[in-house]
């Protein structure tokens, strides 16, 4: 598709060619995925204990203060469930961030909760993620429970569908709790198979995953080879820590307009009250320059830049960071608002045009007087109410060409191009000018119906 004239006419400016990141090693966002139970919390609780993250003091109290509560298997998840009702409920409930480093990164971690009641709070972490570990529970039931999208709300299949349509094309599935089935080789392969054969149908190349058996509680294949004679006898593959040294950085859009969603507005000591974080998804940005602060307007200067407690001059794309800025008012920021350069601000968006691939839902999606479908907008942070305006076409889901035009209604599995309408305006891009702000996710009644990209900006 022919971009705006605004976006062809942009040219970086010489600082943004010519000044280095003061960020040393790459920054890789890592999101952990998978249904609840299955152990992303207490996996990653444990791997940044053993990276060094979490030190000997803190562990004991994490322990300490888990028996009390009669919760003592949960103390590694005491690391990045810190709040009382997550502690309480045993479950995440908003995305954790944690760092570690390893020999290739800095690894930017991303906790998502896997309780299908806060799939949108997994979004937020989803949509920031460069690739993803997605966590299953080897044991039997458990993982045919997480893999019942249609059932009792498994989130094995919908975690995989919602983190390949925000763009994560590499994985590491982690199959954890193989102590529980005595390291068995065949449950292994059985999994590999029926997960594989999904997540290939939704866009994953088997070349971009790297299956790792694995348990948390023994300690097996976390940072290590296993030392387990039973897994040590057929599994020859990387441990975790390898198979994240292995992944590949993303291309990043550093040379395009600046382009940054907020993920939330912040209140910090450094930083004061006038503050956002969010991942620089495209261009870069320096203390002293101006931004455009959408969809509010409004002009504000950037002074200072923080990342992981370190002040930075200058940051470039790929990068989270907080920022303090000056000359607005807090009460302006707003998550899923987006800064901007100045001259090249972000359309905001009151009906566009969507390709997307409807998921495999149990009741069509209808269209007409009688049927005026409501929906929840989800695109980078910003979440809005929308209404789908019109069904255009369905379409060939390998060849794009269109196969129906103006169809009544929309079923499981089908490629279509719709037309919906925002209750407000929303900061969003085409697909083919910012890949970070053209990827959308549809959901209703709870659950995920749609995922695909912004193709054309209507109104």
């Amino acid at each position: 598709m022919k971009k705006s004239l605004a976006m062809e006419e942009y040219k970086p400016e010489p600082w943004i060619l010519h000044e280095q990141s003061d960020m040393g090693k790459n920054l890789l966002h890592l999101a952990i995925i998978g249904h609840v139970d299955a152990g992303k919390s207490t996996l990653m609780g444990r791997f940044l204990y053993i990276m060094g993250r979490v030190s000997q003091k803190e562990m004991h109290k994490y322990e300490r203060e888990a028996k009390q509560k009669g919760k003592g298997s949960f103390s590694y998840a005491w690391v990045l469930d810190e709040s009382p009702e997550e502690r309480q409920r045993g479950v995440t409930m908003t995305v954790a961030v944690a760092h570690f480093e390893t020999h290739n990164f800095h690894v930017v971690l991303l906790d998502s909760p896997g309780h299908k009641d806060f799939v949108p709070n997994m979004i937020v972490g989803a949509s920031q993620a460069d690739a993803a570990v997605l966590v299953v529970d080897a044991s039997l039931g458990a993982f045919e429970a997480g893999m019942d999208g249609q059932g009792i709300g498994g989130q094995t299949k919908e975690h995989a569908q919602l983190i390949r349509s925000f763009g994560v094309e590499q994985m590491i599935v982690a199959v954890n709790k193989m102590d529980v089935i005595a390291y068995s080789k065949e449950r292994f392969y059985f999994i590999k198979s029926q997960l594989g054969t999904f997540l290939r149908r939704y866009g994953f190349k088997e070349s971009s995953l790297t299956w790792i058996p694995m348990s948390v509680i023994e300690n097996q294949n976390l940072v290590s080879c296993p030392t387990d004679e039973h897994l040590n006898s057929w599994y020859k593959g990387p441990n975790l820590l390898e198979a994240i040294d292995f992944l590949k950085l993303p291309a990043r859009d550093t040379y395009r307009p600046l382009r940054l969603p907020i993920s939330e507005v912040i209140q910090s000591r450094t930083l004061g009250q006038v503050a956002i974080s969010g991942k620089l998804e495209a261009g870069a940005i320096r203390i002293g320059t101006k931004v455009l602060v959408m969809p509010s307007g409004e002009l504000a200067t950037v002074k200072a830049i923080e990342q992981d407690s370190k002040m930075l001059n200058i940051a470039k794309a790929g990068v989270s960071v907080d920022i303090s800025l000056q000359g607005i008012d807090s009460s302006i920021l707003l998550p899923g608002g987006v800064l901007c350069h100045p001259d090249f601000p972000v359309p905001l968006a009151r009906r566009i045009e969507l390709k997307v691939a409807v998921l495999d839902i149990r009741k069509p999606i209808l269209f007409g007087a009688e049927h005026e479908l409501q929906v929840e907008l989800h695109a980078h942070h910003a979440k809005e109410s929308a209404r789908v305006a019109q069904i255009l076409a369905i379409l060939d889901p390998k060849t794009g060409i269109v196969r129906k035009r103006a169809p009544r209604c929309l079923t499981a599995n089908q490629s279509a191009l719709l037309q919906i309408s925002p209750r407000q305006g929303i900061c969003i891009e085409e697909y083919s000018n910012c890949k970070a702000l053209g990827r959308v996710t549809l959901r209703a009644d709870g659950k995920t119906i749609a995922v695909g990209v912004v193709t054309k900006i209507v109104e």
